[in-house]
């Protein structure tokens, strides 16, 4: 019996308990937090996944060979995100919160540079923690005693998983996008984060609010219940002036009962997903849709002076449509994916190069797909519920193949969207063709019947034209014309 523990810390949805059609997708609106409390990096919408293996193969290899004799023993660790609704006093003083742990934060990427440009040796982690503690005691640093210390040491622990990121990524040991060097937080950043774990003692009280230390008591808005007590909690303040608690809970894998589909998926413009078995998802383009109304606020935000208080409440309304935009697409990625999750054994998906087509002149559409975060969705549903997930290489011609003889026909231009392979003669549509090359290249047995289309319509030749079978009035009618014809051209020619 196959066994495996996998740790995985997602800034994603959690599992649905009920997967019947009253719940049939699972939102969370989640947003990107730099790392976790072990200086972890937590996936967010344009994040990567930051996954540790513990005693186990590749979760590929891990999850293609799945039968009833499969034992799931890996627990994930995924993100609960819920409405805050402080009052006065508590946005009082999580802004003094926010402030402290900027402080602290700066002050110990100042310190290491200062140490950096004198040829001193790099400072440690324990080292910048008892440097806070002594700080914490002189009499004009006393105002930071106001605050948790667990806020406090935790931005010392983001500070410290930074460099050890960007150490990792200039020395070739990191993976993903290159980290670029830790930078100084502003007070003007319209997005703050403060963190308790364990230590703090914060709790969920028997009336429904969070207990925070030295905030207070603050309201919540339980869309679901927590599934385990958690492990830590990240208060949030978005550049729309939302609060929200983002929990760390552990919850154990919900394997779905063995679906007899599978599918390839070909991602798109026109179309968001185009399916194997000849579906095609349509794109919503919220950002398309958002454009009249973002234009209009953004151009109410032009007229503001700067500095005054009607420029930042019109930047909050510029905030407020983009985070509309934000949590729409987001929510049409959650509902899509749980559907293909739950409704086919395996979902096989093409490695698009995101960022380099995102400098291309369909850059805004791409963006606006959200492609990306789809993909991160369908992986991490697939680990949790028991179902396979295959990445196929970018460089895989799923657009020059024929998936019905396997004859390769070169490079198409966009505007082609069905054509005859050369080898067998059939119609393919271009993108239910990729949709199942996809799928073949994943190792998925599908059918191709999907991908032929009927042929375009040609001018009929005149011997064809009219009704079949011919009157005699209407053979008569076409010989005498060309007869007629016959003698115009008889006259031109002499």
């Amino acid at each position: 019996m196959s066994r495996s523990s996998i740790s995985v810390l997602l800034d994603a949805p959690a599992q649905d308990s009920d997967w019947d059609t009253r719940n049939r997708h699972d939102l969370l609106h989640a947003f990107p937090i730099g790392y976790g409390e072990h200086g972890m990096p937590i996936l967010g919408d344009e994040n990567q996944v930051g996954i540790q293996y513990k005693d186990t193969t590749s979760v590929i290899a891990a999850i293609a060979v799945f039968s009833h004799k499969f034992e799931y023993t890996f627990s994930m660790k995924l993100r609960y995100n819920y409405r805050l609704d402080p009052w006065p006093r508590h946005r009082a003083a999580l802004a003094r919160a926010f402030g402290c742990a900027r402080v602290v934060y700066n002050d110990g990427l100042r310190t290491r540079e200062a140490a950096y440009r004198a040829g001193l040796p790099y400072l440690t982690d324990s080292q910048l923690s008892a440097r806070l503690t002594a700080v914490k005691k002189a009499p004009e640093q006393a105002w930071l005693n106001e605050v948790s210390s667990v806020v406090l040491q935790q931005a010392l622990a983001d500070l410290n998983a930074a460099y050890r990121n960007f150490f990792n990524s200039i020395t070739g040991r990191g993976i993903g996008p290159k980290a670029v060097k830790p930078q100084f937080r502003s007070r003007k950043d319209h997005r703050q984060t403060i963190r308790f774990t364990a230590n703090a003692r914060f709790q969920v009280l028997p009336n429904g609010k969070l207990h925070l230390p030295k905030i207070g008591d603050v309201p919540v808005r339980w869309s679901r219940p927590l599934p385990s007590k958690p492990s830590s909690v990240t208060v949030i303040k978005d550049a729309a002036g939302r609060y929200f608690a983002s929990f760390v809970v552990e919850v154990n894998p919900i394997v779905l009962p063995e679906a007899e589909s599978v599918v390839g998926i070909d991602l798109g413009l026109e179309h968001f997903a185009i399916l194997s078995d000849g579906q095609k998802i349509d794109a919503p383009q919220f950002l398309r849709r958002a454009e009249k109304l973002l234009k209009r606020r953004q151009r109410e935000l032009s007229r503001k002076r700067k500095g005054s208080r009607n420029r930042d409440k019109a930047r909050r309304k510029v905030a407020r449509a983009h985070a509309r935009v934000v949590d729409a697409r987001r929510d049409f990625h959650h509902q899509l994916s749980t559907a293909l999750i739950r409704d086919n054994q395996a979902v096989a998906v093409e490695d698009l190069a995101v960022a380099a087509l995102g400098r291309t002149r369909l850059a805004k559409s791409i963006h606006d797909a959200g492609w990306s975060g789809f993909v991160r969705m369908l992986e991490y549903k697939a680990r949790l519920h028991g179902r396979q997930f295959h990445r196929i290489g970018r460089f895989t011609p799923t657009s020059q193949l024929c998936s019905v003889c396997g004859a390769k026909d070169g490079p198409k231009p966009l505007r082609v969207r069905a054509w005859r392979c050369p080898g067998c003669g059939a119609w393919l549509d271009r993108d239910i063709n990729a949709a199942v090359n996809v799928a073949n290249a994943a190792g998925l047995a599908v059918t191709a019947c999907r991908a032929q289309v009927r042929p375009g319509l040609a001018l009929a030749q005149r011997g064809e034209a009219g009704t079949h079978p011919k009157s005699r009035r209407n053979a008569a009618r076409q010989a005498g014309i060309s007869a007629l014809q016959g003698e115009v051209e008889v006259k031109v020619r002499t």
